[in-house]
């Protein structure tokens, strides 16, 4: 990383607890913070990057073949960056007999669902993915350098958002109003922080969020966010006590062949009050798996109230785009097409 943007690099921990056998306790549920404060800081909120399953913070420090990452594009545009590892993850220790199973994605898996997706298409916008810098497989040093970085992760869902959430209200009660950037698995994290500290998320972005709302496809299958966009308890007006109170229903026929029809509540809709306050970015690249779904989060968070703007990015000419977003080869057009929604949602001061 070239540090001619920042002024300063630190490093701490938040959130956490004590538990075990008394005389073994161990703390659990931290999260490892990294900052980067910038040389010319000029925007009024920072940002606060979490990645998605299987990996750390490094996707946002650099890129696989040896690019700038976000985090010094960022502080490199006024923003101080936060970047996190998820608790029980990479430098947030995972604690045996106290956390959960732990899985991991396998290197042919990630062949086809990250990197070379165009060579073993099991979606109908995969043959268009052009971006990954290199072959996409195994003995391909950028792909290997990427491989190299993948860790073990929280195999419970429910959990890690249990984790991130009072992690993520603990470091926003430390450093102020932030902005959230997600992406992938992490895409829960903006509405469930959102949901524990309403008054200090000013904005999210959503890069390929998890989704689509109440299920999972591609990857998992079955049930999954029965909160609409998350799995821990959203506050819904009209009040909505339990997941079984959302009125919802299924698309008949999908908005396109190639996309898959979206659940939504019933009309009228309940309002997701401690989002409806806040701009949303959802990005969705070309030749993801999300591009056959995001557009039912964001249509699910635009009829529940929030104000979400949805950009498929080859509507914004940025063509042949994987899930990696960050990573791949037009990372830094991307992230300019970021920095200029939040110039209007999030103006400097």
């Amino acid at each position: 990383m070239d540090h001619a943007e920042i002024a300063a690099r630190d490093f701490f921990f938040v959130g956490g607890e004590y538990a075990g056998a008394p005389g073994e306790e161990r703390m659990h549920g931290q999260m490892h913070v990294e900052v980067f404060v910038p040389r010319r800081p000029r925007r009024p909120y920072p940002l606060v990057m979490f990645h998605g399953a299987g990996q750390t913070a490094t996707n946002w420090l650099g890129t696989p073949d040896g690019r700038m990452g976000w985090a010094e594009y960022f502080a490199a545009a006024g923003y101080t960056v936060y970047v996190v590892d998820q608790p029980a993850r990479g430098r947030s220790a995972w604690q045996p007999g106290i956390d959960g199973e732990m899985m991991t994605f396998n290197a042919p898996l990630q062949e086809w669902l990250f990197t070379a997706s165009a060579d073993d298409p099991r979606w109908p916008q995969a043959v268009r993915h052009t971006q990954w810098p290199g072959s996409g497989h195994r003995g391909d040093p950028v792909f290997d350098a990427f491989q190299a970085t993948q860790v073990p992760f929280l195999k419970d869902q429910v959990e890690i958002q249990r984790l991130v959430q009072a992690a993520g209200a603990a470091l926003l009660d430390r450093i102020g109003p932030a902005i959230l950037v997600t992406h992938s698995q992490s895409g829960t994290f903006g509405w469930i922080i959102a949901e524990a500290r309403p008054a200090l998320v000013k904005a999210v972005v959503a890069l390929e969020p998890a989704g689509p709302p109440f299920e999972n496809t591609i990857l998992f299958g079955g049930v999954g966010r029965v909160w609409g966009v998350a799995d821990l308890e959203l506050t819904y007006d009209p009040p909505a006590a339990a997941p079984e109170d959302l009125d919802i229903e299924r698309q008949e026929e999908p908005d396109h062949p190639d996309l898959v029809r979206c659940w939504a509540q019933k009309s009228p809709p309940r309002r997701l009050v401690n989002l409806a306050d806040k701009p949303v970015l959802i990005l969705t690249g070309e030749a993801s798996y999300h591009a056959v779904y995001d557009h039912c989060t964001a249509r699910y968070l635009g009829d529940a109230g929030v104000p979400v703007t949805y950009i498929r990015l080859e509507d914004r000419g940025i063509r042949g785009n994987g899930h990696m977003l960050m990573l791949e080869k037009n990372s830094l057009e991307i992230a300019a097409l970021v920095a200029a929604w939040l110039a209007e949602a999030a103006p400097p001061t």
